[in-house]
């Protein structure tokens, strides 16, 4: 504001000077444009100031004070006001700062990126915070009187949001150039290439007004909880997938996923009919078995494909252990259960009665002596 030093000839001579409250600012526009001749210009080492009419830019002035009359100022003759018989200017007077001004916060989505490790598109959102200075005050209020956003607040905000718009293109760019995976660049591992990509990106994009960012600070990008958690368990997956390499780490990986099922089968009860610890016991080793089993099925044909031969169907041995069939403990054959081996005429061993091995009778389960026939029992 301006404050009135003396009368002279009835006109007002005024010392003008950015105000204490403003001095944070990077732009203060002084609220009169009536200036009396002769005012008291002070100009800090920090800013400089600018004389406009109707949007055009007539003259500027560096630190120091300042006697307003146009005998030792020539620019100011435009701004004579004839009215008043030369003892008036009529101009809009802008205080620039010019040094550097940190702490400028930043923050917004990133919008929907694709992992380029998993395919998986992932919502991320970007932090920070950036230091700015204007080097040419002159640019920057040609550009922004055009758009009635010379106030420092209106300006302030205005920036911000060219700086985040700048950002978000140029992070989405780096990653599908160079396909990082998103969970090493939440965790930082590529911060410092991408400070420095986006510094560059958005100074091309402000110098056309004037200013420079000089740094970025607490630069951060991340994901939401759910997505951070689903892309580790992707890339855990893969991890299992590819240990030890090929059908190896697949068996490995196929092996654990049916244990963790199993597991989590038997922290609910065993499912819905209960029983549940031995139905979970079951369900694991059903479980591990299967997943050896196709597991090697697949290694097998895996192997007779790459040497040009059809894939073998599986053995017998396999086959009836789908089936249910029992090994005679004679001819190490594969066969249906029953009291005899089908194969060689042994008796089987069963789960359920005995029977004689001469007359067929059934046997109590500790008996030596067969009561159909009297034959010893082995």
């Amino acid at each position: 504001m301006g404050i009135i030093n003396f009368i002279k000839g009835g006109v007002k001579e005024l010392m003008i000077a950015r105000p204490d409250a403003a001095k944070d600012h990077i732009i203060y526009k002084h609220p009169d444009p009536t200036i009396p001749t002769s005012s008291q210009l002070t100009v800090e080492p920090d800013e400089v100031v600018l004389f406009f009419r109707d949007g055009k830019p007539q003259g500027q002035l560096g630190t120091g004070r300042h006697t307003l009359k146009s005998d030792n100022i020539p620019f100011l003759s435009n701004f004579v006001d004839s009215y008043t018989g030369g003892n008036v200017f009529i101009a809009e007077v802008y205080f620039v700062s010019i040094r550097e001004f940190p702490g400028f916060k930043f923050g917004g989505k990133i919008g929907k990126v694709q992992d380029p490790k998993s395919g998986v598109p992932v919502e991320l959102q970007v932090h920070g915070e950036f230091s700015m200075r204007v080097d040419d005050p002159q640019k920057l209020l040609i550009g922004l009187v055009g758009m009635r956003a010379v106030e420092n607040e209106a300006f302030t905000d205005w920036f911000k949001q060219q700086v985040l718009k700048v950002i978000r293109d140029r992070i989405g760019e780096l990653i599908a150039k160079n396909k990082w995976p998103l969970l090493d660049v939440t965790s930082a591992a590529y911060t410092e290439e991408i400070e420095a990509d986006v510094l560059q990106g958005v100074q091309r994009h402000v110098e056309t007004y004037g200013i420079k960012i000089v740094r970025l600070g607490n630069f951060t990008i991340g994901m939401r909880d759910e997505d951070d958690a689903n892309l580790t368990k992707l890339y855990t997956d893969a991890a299992y997938v590819n240990m030890a390499g090929g059908m190896q780490g697949y068996q490995q990986f196929a092996a654990g996923k049916a244990m963790m099922g199993a597991g989590e089968g038997m922290s609910k009860g065993g499912g819905e009919g209960g029983g549940g610890a031995v139905l979970g016991g079951a369900g694991l080793g059903v479980g591990f078995g299967m997943a050896q089993m196709f597991g090697g099925q697949m290694a097998a044909a895996q192997q007779h494909t790459v040497q040009g031969q059809p894939a073998p169907a599986a053995p017998p041995a396999q086959a009836a252990a789908v089936a249910g069939a029992v090994i005679c403990p004679s001819c190490k054959a594969s066969v249906s259960p029953g009291k005899f081996c089908a194969s060689c005429g042994t008796a089987l061993p069963a789960a359920g009665p005995r029977f004689c091995p001469d007359c067929g009778g059934e046997l109590q389960a500790n008996a030596k002596f067969c009561p159909g026939c009297g034959k010893k029992l082995v």
